[in-house]
C-alpha cells in the first residue's frame, strides 16, 4: 500500500516562498506601470521610484503576517539595502550606456591612428592623445610607486616616533590636496628650473605623482598590516634578517592588495585634466619625448574636442566621446591587467 507524502505549504510552514521577493518586485513594478498608465504619466522613473516603495510595503507587510516581526524586519533591511546598491548602479550604468552610444560614432581605424595634425573638421584621430597619456601614466607610476611602497614599509616595519608621525601627516593632507594645486606646484617648478612658460610632459608625471604618491603609500601601508605578526616573528626567529623577511614573507604574502592598490591610484590620476592643462599644455601632433615640448592626453583631448567646436560641432563631440570610451575602456584594461598579475604572483596555499 501506497502513501503519498504530504507536500509543506510554505505560508503554513510560517516562511515565504523562495522566490517571493522577486514576484512581489515584479508584481509591485506591474502595478504602479498599469496605474501610472491610466492616470496619463508614462514617466518611467516614477513608475521605478514608486513600484520600489511599493515593493519595501509589500514584502515587509506580507512577512510580518507570515513569517512573524523578526523575520519581517530582516526582509525589510533586505529590501533597503538592494534597492540602495541598484540605485548606486543606476549612474554607473547610465554612464556607462551613454559614453558606448556615443562614442562608437568615431571608435573606428583613423581615431587610432591618426592625430588631429592639420585637422580644422570632421576626420582625424587621438593617437597623440592616446600615446601620451600612457606615456605620461607610466612615467607617474614609475616615480609614484616605488616611493610610495617604500614610505609605506618604513610607516610600518621601521616607523616610530615623531617623524613616522609627520609622515603620516603630511601623507594624509596630500591625499586632499586639489589637483590644480599639483599643477601649479609643477608649474612652478618647472618654471624655477627652465624657465617661465615650459610645457612638457615629465612636469605633467611630477604633478600626478602629487596625487598618486599618498594613495599608493595609504593602500600598502592596510595590505602590509593585514600580514599576521606569526609570520614575521617565524622568520625573524630562524635567523632571517629583517630586510630579507619583509622581501621574502612581507611583500610577497600582500602583493596581490598592493597591487590593487597601485591600479587604483593609477585610475586615480589617469584622468585628470587640471594639472596637465597647466604643465603639459595642448598640441595637435604626435610627441614621443616626455622632456622636450608639450603633450597630449586623453583627458586633455576630451576637453579641447568639446570646448572648441567648429562650425559643425558634431565632428568635435564624436571626437570627445570617443575619446572618453577609449579612457574607460584604458583603465578597464589595467584593472584586468592588475587583477590577472595580483592572481599570478598572490601566494598559494595548499593543505
Amino acid at each position: 500500500m501506497s502513501h503519498t507524502a504530504p507536500i509543506a505549504n510554505a505560508l503554513t510552514a510560517g516562511k515565504l516562498p523562495r522566490f517571493a521577493p522577486l514576484w512581489i518586485c515584479l508584481v509591485s513594478l506591474a502595478v504602479t506601470a498599469a496605474v501610472f498608465l491610466i492616470l496619463g504619466n508614462d514617466s518611467i522613473a516614477g513608475i521605478i521610484v514608486t513600484g520600489a516603495i511599493l515593493f519595501v510595503v509589500l514584502v515587509y507587510t506580507l512577512s510580518l503576517a507570515v513569517e512573524g516581526g523578526r523575520k519581517a524586519k530582516d526582509r525589510l533591511m533586505t529590501a533597503l539595502v538592494t534597492l540602495a546598491f541598484a540605485l548606486a548602479l543606476v549612474p554607473l550604468i547610465s554612464v556607462a550606456a551613454t559614453t558606448i552610444g556615443m562614442g562608437m560614432a568615431r571608435f573606428d581605424l583613423e581615431f587610432f591612428t591618426s592625430s588631429m595634425r592639420n585637422v580644422t573638421d570632421a576626420g582625424g584621430g587621438a593617437l597623440h592623445a592616446i600615446t601620451g597619456t600612457l606615456l605620461i601614466t607610466l612615467a607617474t607610476a614609475i616615480i609614484s610607486i616605488p616611493i610610495g611602497i617604500l614610505t609605506a614599509i618604513y610607516l610600518v616595519e621601521y616607523g616610530r616616533g615623531r617623524l613616522a608621525k609627520w609622515i603620516t601627516f603630511l601623507v594624509d593632507i596630500m591625499i586632499g590636496i586639489p589637483s590644480i594645486v599639483a599643477g601649479l606646484f609643477a608649474y612652478a617648478l618647472f618654471g624655477l628650473i627652465f624657465g617661465p612658460g615650459v610645457r612638457m610632459g615629465i612636469a605633467g608625471s611630477i604633478a600626478l605623482s602629487l596625487l598618486m604618491i599618498p594613495v599608493v603609500v595609504r593602500s600598502t601601508e592596510e595590505m602590509l598590516k593585514l600580514v599576521p605578526n606569526e609570520l614575521r616573528e617565524a622568520s625573524l626567529a630562524l635567523g632571517v634578517p629583517k630586510y630579507l623577511t619583509i622581501l621574502k614573507v612581507v611583500l610577497p604574502t600582500s602583493l596581490a592588495g598592493i597591487i590593487t592598490g597601485a591600479l587604483l591610484a593609477v585610475a586615480r590620476v589617469i584622468g585628470e585634466t587640471a594639472p596637465l592643462l597647466v604643465v603639459a599644455g595642448f598640441t595637435q601632433s604626435m610627441n614621443y619625448n616626455l622632456f622636450d615640448g608639450r603633450m597630449m592626453s586623453l583627458p586633455l583631448f576630451v576637453y579641447n574636442s568639446y570646448a572648441q567646436q567648429g562650425a559643425d560641432p558634431q565632428p568635435y563631440l564624436d571626437r570627445a566621446w570617443t575619446g572618453a570610451l577609449t579612457l574607460i575602456l584604458i583603465v578597464m584594461a589595467l584593472n584586468l591587467i592588475g587583477r590577472l598579475i595580483a592572481r599570478i604572483f598572490s601566494p598559494k596555499f595548499s593543505r
